[in-house]
């Protein structure tokens, strides 16, 4: 029979959320996906993300075994809000083979070549506000909470397909014992009565004060990513569908709402780092992922900084470095001394010099994102 790829119809979509768990049976740093969570996210019936875009799913095999997986993604909103022809790719997976990842990624190119589409970026699992790039330096260790993993040699396989860099993403380790010291302690002080900031809390409880806060939250996202590359805004039912997720493994305490002289300025979201608690989750199930969740959470000792957003307006006046002096001190009241700020683009200059600089984080971890012109 030797080598097949191809296309997946609705039918075979858990059989490809499963076939990742071939390629990491003996790699101690993978965490299993929620199974629900994944057919979650590739319903197209139920993510609002394909209300304006679409996937296909591909399986590569040889003599009947699964080799690989990749799909092909376009996302109507990217190519709108940045006036081009960008088709995606993701969920990619393969054995170390060159002549399987060119196959699968020739038949994913096909795909978005047929449909209009002249480069291909990824991977985006299935945009690049999910999870996305590719792992390609510091691979010691778990990822953290909606971070990727692979193996080392998918770099190799990528760009021996004819694929080169885009952009690299960066993820910074932050040691509350570095950046909370007695001279940022002053600086925070000095920032929060000069700009009279106030930190406020979401309520997870009450609901109309919780939509309400999202929406805020929501707000600020979208203003303060704009000009950000490969920026994409959030539908209003993306984010609720996001928000939705969110919530269920969150800390209250580490989402806030930053306001500077009764105006809203900014906002933080950190999670505990809850792969900590799934890596023991071999087979991704419900019951077994929530009792691991139950009986670990109180171990966990990093929390992931996804989001740390301020206003255009509020910039240059040190609130973003008194956000990262208040989420340290509200994850060491948990008992959390580590945080990963994550990702962050290598263009950002500002924002990873503040990282280096302010905050003494270290650069630990590298994911890239590739181009190739169709």
């Amino acid at each position: 029979m030797g080598l097949k790829v191809r296309a997946l119809t609705k039918g075979d979509t858990l059989r490809f959320i499963k076939a990742q768990w071939l390629f990491y049976k003996d790699d101690p740093n993978w965490v299993p996906p929620m199974l629900m969570d994944r057919k979650k996210l590739l319903n197209v019936h139920k993510n609002p993300f394909f209300k304006h875009s679409q996937i296909q799913l591909f399986l590569a095999e040889h003599d009947g075994q699964i080799v690989g997986r990749i799909a092909a993604i376009i996302n109507d909103n990217h190519n709108k809000e940045h006036a081009d022809k960008v088709g995606f790719y993701g969920f990619f997976e393969c054995i170390n083979d060159q002549g399987v990842a060119t196959s699968l990624l020739t038949a994913a190119e096909q795909w978005l070549r047929d449909k209009g589409m002249d480069t291909v970026r990824g991977p985006v699992n299935p945009s690049l506000n999910d999870e996305c790039g590719l792992l390609v330096d510091g691979f010691s260790g778990p990822p953290v909470i909606l971070m990727t993993y692979n193996p080392p040699y998918y770099a190799q396989l990528i760009e021996g397909a004819g694929y080169e860099k885009s952009q690299d993403l960066y993820a910074y380790l932050l040691r509350n014992e570095n950046y909370v010291s007695d001279k940022m302690k002053r600086l925070f002080d000095m920032v929060v009565k000069r700009n009279q900031l106030v930190f406020r809390g979401l309520d997870f409880k009450n609901k109309d004060q919780f939509k309400t806060d999202v929406n805020t939250i929501k707000y600020i996202y979208n203003e303060a990513w704009e000009k950000n590359w490969g920026f994409v805004k959030f539908t209003d039912e993306e984010f609720d569908f996001l928000a939705a997720d969110l919530k269920q493994i969150a800390d209250p305490n580490l989402v806030f709402i930053v306001e500077s002289k009764g105006r809203v300025a900014g906002f933080c979201l950190a999670l505990p780092d809850v792969n900590q608690s799934l890596i023991h989750n071999k087979r991704g199930g419900l019951l077994q992922g929530a009792y691991h969740l139950l009986t670990k959470s109180k171990k966990i000792d990093l929390c992931r900084i996804i989001v740390l957003g301020v206003l255009p307006e509020f910039r240059n006046t040190g609130i973003d470095a008194a956000i990262y002096m208040e989420i340290g001190e509200r994850a060491k009241r948990r008992g959390i001394l580590l945080g990963e700020a994550s990702w962050i683009l290598e263009s950002n200059e500002m924002m990873n010099k503040g990282l280096t600089s302010t905050m003494q984080g270290e650069r630990y971890r590298t994911y890239r994102l590739y181009d190739k012109g169709l």
